[in-house]
């Protein structure tokens, strides 16, 4: 019987590192994080040109109310009250707000809707989903040859969106709330890149589609793309905040997870259930060891590992009960050229911060092996 019901307090992605790309919203995304016990690497993989600063909002803003269009289409909530705000700044506010108070007004969800009323207006319709392709698919099947309709950008790439409306015989005319730009420094997304390509992360998650294609830009510029591909194909989870988020990752073979509410508490939650599911658990010597991204449990304990000795105990834990030579984990061990004395260092290390010696086992003159229990033996022969 293991030690599992006297687990202590701590957060289910302790031992567990997160990258976030986001800039919008990143701190509260750290923080939902942090509460869970994971540790975060944050790497704006963009920034946003402020609102009143941008000139083609303006034109935009200007275009619609001098030709007012049958139909808006409001997508974001904080982009909606920006385009108001930015507006009042220019002076153009009230005469704004009196064009779209005659326009029918399609609000994608609940907090773009709350967005549209407290600016004094009232939307048509709402879909339940909260998604694009059912406003989409109900403008379509009302009709909009010869409407003219505005869509507020959001800064996320809307694919088909557009496209389908103009074959529909609707003149469309963008609203581009914010945009887009390169991070000024991009110190933050190559330590990314390099924690990515290194294993570091175990998970990296994407709140708008501009990010992540960013982010593969540049790893691109970097001649990294084939190695981040490879890492987040198969060791480090990508999480997208919603399925348009997904596209340019899926454009390039990579699946990924999101939840079934596109908002960052939901996403934050699934993560709770994919990284621990993803972790590797071994009743070794009486214990119950689960391998986590820089950390390990020890009956339910966190154990903080430095990164060689993480490195040693994945290289055990691939052949569970076995013995490892130590030339196999020396070339486990990062930069640790051909001494093998580094390998009884970073072992020495290693059980000390695991604080259960016996879980490793020396075995004279052949290498290593995890202390597996005789019971579990023959489950994890052909591991």
């Amino acid at each position: 019987m293991y030690e599992e019901e006297q687990r202590p307090d701590h957060g289910p992605l302790a031992g567990f590192t997160v990258g976030v790309t986001a800039a919008r919203r990143a701190d509260e995304l750290g923080v939902l994080l942090q509460r869970r016990g994971a540790a975060v690497l944050h790497a704006p993989a963009l920034r946003i040109v402020p609102l009143a600063d941008d000139s083609e909002l303006l034109a935009a803003t200007k275009e619609i109310i001098e030709q007012v269009p049958d139909i808006v289409v409001a997508t974001t909530a904080i982009g909606f009250r920006g385009w108001v705000e930015a507006a009042d700044g220019w002076g153009l506010g009230e005469e704004l707000l009196a064009r779209l108070g005659g326009v029918r007004i399609m609000a994608r969800g609940p907090k773009v809707k709350g967005a549209v009323r407290a600016a004094g207006l009232t939307e048509e319709w709402s879909p339940s989903s909260e998604s694009m392709a059912e406003v989409l698919d109900r403008l379509l099947e009302e009709g909009v040859d010869g409407l003219r309709i505005a869509i507020q950008l959001h800064g996320e790439p809307l694919p088909g969106f557009v496209e389908a409306l103009r074959e529909g015989g609707a003149e469309v005319v963008g609203v581009p709330v914010y945009r887009w730009m390169p991070p000024e420094d991009i110190t933050p997304v190559d330590r990314l890149l390099d924690a990515t390509v290194g294993r570091a992360l175990d998970a990296v998650t994407f709140t708008s589609a501009p990010a992540a294609a960013s982010l593969l830009s540049r790893a691109e510029e970097r001649g990294l793309l084939d190695e981040v591909l490879a890492a987040l194909a198969h060791d480090v989870l990508p999480a997208c905040v919603g399925p348009v988020t997904a596209l340019p990752l899926q454009s390039r073979g990579i699946d990924t997870i999101q939840p079934e509410r596109f908002r960052l508490g939901p996403l934050v939650q699934l993560l709770c259930q994919e990284l621990p599911a993803r972790a590797r658990s071994f009743p070794v010597a009486g214990h119950r060891v689960e391998i986590r991204g820089h950390a390990v449990l020890v009956d339910g304990h966190l154990k903080p590992v430095p990164p060689a000795g993480m490195s040693l105990l994945r290289a055990l834990s691939r052949r569970p009960g076995w013995v490892v030579a130590r030339a196999d984990l020396l070339r486990a061990l990062p930069g640790s050229g051909r001494d093998e004395h580094a390998v009884e260092t970073a072992m020495a290390r290693l059980r000390t911060a695991l604080g259960t010696p016996k879980l490793i086992q020396t075995v004279v003159k052949r290498g290593y092996r995890l202390a597996l229990d005789p019971s579990a033996e023959t489950k994890y022969a052909d591991a």
